[in-house]
């Protein structure tokens, strides 16, 4: 099902689609940086998940982050940065919550 959300999100093989959930959160991410989106931040994961169309090979599933995967790698080294939480809006919580469905963490 979280390969499906984040297609419904307008992540795509063909890139992210006008008026979705990932377009409005690409010009969110971009208008905070100054212009551009940075490779890492959750917008390029995304897409990078819905090109590949498969997020359950990187960890990030339905039922949460699988163990010893590219997901909990990711969402460690996020939460050693922010002093030991990952935090909301950030790249793990909005990946993850997309994953699953939602909205992200905006």
């Amino acid at each position: 099902m979280s390969d499906q959300n984040v297609r419904n999100a307008g992540f795509s093989p063909s890139g992210i689609k006008g008026g979705s959930l990932a377009s409005s959160m690409m010009s969110h991410e971009a208008k905070a940086s100054g212009g551009g989106v940075r490779s890492g931040g959750p917008t390029s994961t995304l897409q990078e998940m819905g090109a590949r169309g498969s997020t359950h090979s990187s960890g990030f599933t339905s039922s949460g982050i699988s163990s010893a995967s590219q997901a909990s790698q990711m969402m460690s080294r996020e939460a050693r940065s922010h002093g030991g939480g990952t935090p909301r809006g950030g790249t793990t919580s909005t990946v993850q919550s997309i994953s699953m469905g939602g909205k992200g963490g905006r």
